[in-house]
């Protein structure tokens, strides 16, 4: 991220003379000497301290700058990449509050002092915290600080004309040198100029000291697309942070017949940006009419039974000034409604259950949200809290079994679809702490506080009903199955600078080919007077690459050899004539860099 390099048409001839004053003793008495430079080491004078010795401090200004110039170096912002991509690696491998909070938490519970760890050192928050910013504020800053210089160098580099030509051009790139007898000097240089200009050179023609010459530069998209490049990379640091602050992003589950208004209530967690006004949440509603999910069949391969082929959720979309709109959620098709993006994030089962207590009262009703515990079969845990039961609460616990079977491992489920539903309950009474002012898990419920149902043996009663079947408890209570739903989970963002981050990002990559693909070289093409009796005319051509260009050699002589060839048919009647330097093949300048600029 440095400037380039400095122009390297004048190369160092090698030597390194160190010159040291040592006293002529020829013109005076020693104490009288008169100091003379000398190109070599005097071996009997004092020697030169030891580099470091006696060095001047920096200061508060040369320590800020040397720290500056350091932070806005090529190898510091690279290094600062590096290390924001692998701090971004936590945030794939561990569950984020923002993105799934109850994952989170179940980690924390199953981790004790290793998540609590974690939590403290910012591993379930890693875009939002301080070390993640701090690199990301420091990536930010060393890139501003090496784009503003080089823009300038930039500029001046475009406005200014090609470098002038060597003196010697028998150092450089594929030097070759041609005499030819009775030439004409003008008409050759300006057949040299025209071909560079037509294979898109920067050309300029320079009068010398017996001689002319071109000198021509092309390759400056390179730089340019360099430059790009990072000024895009800027653009995406500065769009994700922009969205940081005036995005939001919320988790919902809906079950089929039941609908979503965005509202703030009625979001089951939801996180916002510091610049976000909750008030401007898009004011849109939709009702989940049904859910469909295919799954790979008995009769196929055993390994892939159960697995998930498609999972589809049917909408009705209602926006304030617009009809009903009918979409299609898939897991890679959001819906976008007015700014706001809404992904299917999951789903599962709400068994329709009904539970009345010891004295007839409906104390719980409607379909039940359940949670999936993570197998192939969808068994997934029940939680039903009734906190108006009387005499004592309930807390009917359990599990629904899609496809059910209870046997020696205990009840689960061996595919995902409704082939077989089955609920697999037990009822537990006491205080289920709902007054203590301690929010509570709506999915959860500490059974070890409360005491179970028993039957007439004492043992806790087991229940198991399908669908349509009514369980009466020894204590009166009674719970009835009838049915069950499906019920989709949804995660609706809203990210004002999105799409300028995907313009950004596709910005970078093209500077980045820019910059890897154009070669940059300059080419000089120089036309001695007339010397001899013969009139002979010598032309020097010789290039310099300043990024990895293998085909410069070639270049150089193909252009050597098809200005002496055009010089050779001057005379001959099938020729083309100096007058008429267009009539030059470029194929071969042409099929090498006639993309380059």
């Amino acid at each position: 991220m440095a400037p380039d390099d400095a122009d390297r048409t004048n190369p160092s001839d090698g030597t390194d003379e160190t010159l040291s004053r040592t006293p002529n003793s020829d013109s005076a008495p020693h104490s009288a000497s008169v100091d003379t430079w000398s190109s070599k080491r005097d071996k009997d004078g004092p020697r030169r301290p030891p580099r470091g010795v006696n060095a001047p401090a920096l200061g508060l200004r040369g320590t800020l700058l040397f720290l500056w110039r350091q932070l806005t170096s090529m190898q510091t912002a690279l290094i600062l990449l590096m290390l924001l991509a692998i701090a971004a690696v936590p945030g794939s491998l561990y569950p984020q509050r923002s993105v799934n909070p109850a994952l989170t938490d179940q980690f924390l519970e199953e981790n004790g002092r290793w998540g609590k760890l974690l939590d403290t050192l910012g591993f379930f928050e890693v875009f939002s915290s301080p070390w993640f910013s701090a690199i990301y504020l420091l990536l930010f800053i060393s890139l501003i600080g090496c784009i503003i210089p080089r823009v300038g160098v930039h500029l001046r580099q475009v406005r200014a004309k090609p470098p002038r030509t060597p003196s010697r051009l028998t150092r450089f790139t594929g030097y070759t040198r041609v005499e030819l007898p009775g030439a004409d000097a003008d008409a050759l240089l300006e057949t040299a100029r025209r071909s560079l200009r037509r294979s898109r050179y920067r050309t300029d023609v320079r009068e010398e000291t017996g001689s002319r010459s071109v000198s021509a530069e092309r390759g400056l998209l390179r730089e340019s697309g360099n430059l790009l490049f990072h000024i895009a990379l800027v653009g995406v640091l500065i769009c994700v942070a922009g969205g940081q602050l005036t995005s939001y992003r919320g988790q919902i589950t809906v079950i089929e017949g039941q609908g979503f208004t965005n509202s703030l209530t009625q979001y089951d967690s939801f996180e916002s940006g510091a610049w976000f006004d909750t008030s401007e949440l898009s004011p849109f509603q939709f009702t989940l009419d049904e859910f469909r999910a295919e799954y790979v069949l008995e009769g196929a391969d055993e390994s892939r039974v159960g697995q998930p082929l498609s999972f589809e959720a049917d909408i009705d979309v209602t926006t304030p000034g617009e009809e009903q709109e009918q979409r299609t959620l898939q897991v890679n098709k959001p819906l976008h409604v007015d700014g706001t993006s809404m992904y299917l994030l999951g789903n599962g089962y709400a068994p329709d259950v009904t539970v009345t207590d010891p004295e007839g009262n409906v104390v719980a009703q409607g379909p039940v949200i359940t949670v999936p515990m993570g197998d192939v079969g969808y068994t997934s845990q029940l939680v039903i809290k009734a906190p108006d039961a009387r005499p004592d609460q309930l807390a009917v616990v359990g599990f629904f079994l899609p496809t059910g079977v209870i046997d020696e491992e205990g009840p689960h489920s061996i595919y995902p679809d409704l082939a077989d539903p089955q609920l697999a309950l037990t009822v537990h009474k006491g205080d289920l702490g709902l007054d203590s002012g301690v929010p509570q898990n709506a999915y959860e419920v500490d059974v070890s506080t409360l005491t179970p149902v028993t039957g007439d043996d004492g043992t806790p009663v087991l229940i198991s009903l399908a669908p349509g079947q009514i369980f009466e408890l020894p204590d009166g209570t009674t719970i009835s199955f009838d049915g069950v739903k499906r019920y989709a989970a949804f995660d609706v963002a809203h990210d004002p600078f999105e799409r300028w981050v995907l313009v950004s990002a596709l910005t970078a990559v093209g500077g980045l080919i820019l910059s890897l693909f154009v070669p940059r070289r300059r080419l000089w093409v120089r036309v001695g007077d007339r010397s001899g009796p013969d009139g002979t005319v010598v032309l020097e051509v010789a290039g310099l690459s300043r990024s990895d260009d293998p085909a410069l050699p070639d270049d150089v002589r193909a252009l050597a050899t098809k200005l002496s060839e055009a010089q050779d048919g001057t005379g001959g009647p099938a020729g083309p004539s100096p007058a008429d330097p267009d009539q030059i093949d470029d194929t071969t300048d042409d099929h090498h860099e006639g993309s380059a600029q």
